[in-house]
């Protein structure tokens, strides 16, 4: 049996929100929950960015508690940093009265959408690599249900807690376990109803 896996979630506040908000930054972020440890070095050459702006960033990173220092590792001249949480969050409307952490929120959620719009173009691309159980396990659907905003956070919620059991359980015992990404979007339909 799996051990139960219950992720470490970093909910943002308006400095970690602004913070994040920046390029780089959340490139990193998202380089060390993805790839775990490392030097800033050797994530500079992953991101093909200079070690010098991608120190200073960590840093950035590290002083809103988005990073940690990894103390098992390292040596007196060089840092190892990791993820201090494996998943973020945060509500948009949280941020709406200051218009700086509303522009922080904005490029975060344009950020996030274009990351999103590419990985699933890089599975379209990349998909007749992936065995014909891969294949058809895959889904990308858009369905419409009428719904007033409670019930649309009722799904919202319901959905994640769906998600969340199965990162709980953790994969069979079959040996073919990969990383799945579960891209979520649930909004108004932009064609108002007649």
């Amino acid at each position: 049996m799996q051990p139960v896996i219950t992720p470490r979630i970093a909910t943002l506040d308006r400095a970690s929100l602004r913070c994040l908000a920046h390029p780089l930054r959340v490139r990193l972020l998202s380089a060390l929950r993805v790839h775990g440890p490392a030097t800033a070095s050797g994530l500079a050459q992953r991101l093909g960015t200079n070690s010098g702006a991608t120190s200073y960033h960590l840093r950035q990173l590290a002083d809103v508690g988005l990073i940690v220092e990894d103390e098992g590792r390292g040596t007196a001249r060089e840092r190892w940093w990791r993820a201090a949480h494996e998943m973020t969050s945060w509500t948009e409307t949280d941020f709406l009265s200051d218009p700086d952490d509303r522009a922080a929120a904005d490029w975060l959620v344009g950020h996030h959408v274009r990351t999103k719009t590419r990985w699933l173009e890089d599975w379209l691309e990349q998909r007749h690599e992936w065995s014909t159980d891969w294949r058809a396990a895959a889904d990308s659907s858009d369905l419409q249900v009428e719904v007033t905003p409670a019930q649309l956070r009722a799904l919202n919620d319901e959905l994640h807690s769906v998600v969340d059991r199965y990162r709980r359980a953790g994969p069979d015992d079959d040996g073919d376990a990969q990383k799945v990404m579960v891209l979520l979007d649930t909004f108004p339909h932009p064609e108002p109803r007649v």
